[in-house]
């Protein structure tokens, strides 16, 4: 697949400023952040959960754990993708019960990734509530779930790629669309 960069949904600091605003929307949503716990979903959600960590802490004084979600064995279409599955080491160091825990996710498209996290998370115990914070909402949803807090939401066609680039990862921070040239 060749992809082509179409446009820039977030730059750096667009990226920077979504984050600031999820934050103080998650701190005002929940009266502080007594019992909320960041869970990022493997892959890019992992280094938006830590960043929002960091602003909540700029913001309150306070930490917020951290944890890690992989979701490949409750991946729905997990016998199409690979015979062979690689599978990453969920790190939950805390106990999910009665937490107040916040799905983080890079981009929010069919909601079949946001299903499997539910799926695995409720495994781990029963919150006293779930919610899911993206950065970029594109819809096409193919179940109903929707995001408590988003970054920018962006019309997409079906044919469009969003995809998340984070320093973290990629040595580059930027939110785009991107076409398939082949």
């Amino acid at each position: 697949m060749a992809l082509q960069e179409k446009a820039i949904i977030l730059d750096d600091n667009g990226i920077r400023r979504a984050l600031t605003r999820i934050a103080h929307e998650i701190i005002e949503k929940n009266k502080g952040v007594d019992n909320v716990v960041l869970i990022g979903i493997r892959r890019r959600g992992v280094p938006l959960a830590e960043r929002l960590a960091g602003k909540i802490r700029e913001i309150e004084g306070r930490e917020v754990p951290i944890g890690v979600l992989d979701i490949t064995l409750y991946r729905d279409d997990l016998t199409t993708i690979t015979h062979q599955p690689v599978i990453h080491k969920t790190e939950i160091p805390f106990a999910v019960d009665n937490k107040i825990i916040v799905l983080v996710d890079d981009v929010l498209f069919t909601g079949r990734t946001v299903r499997a996290a539910l799926d695995a998370i409720i495994d781990l115990g029963r919150p006293r509530a779930i919610q899911l914070a993206v950065l970029v909402d594109r819809g096409h949803r193919e179940l109903p779930i929707r995001a408590d807090y988003v970054g920018k939401n962006v019309p997409t066609s079906r044919k469009e790629i969003v995809s998340v680039y984070l320093a973290e990862l990629d040595k580059q921070d930027k939110a785009v669309i991107e076409v398939d040239t082949a």
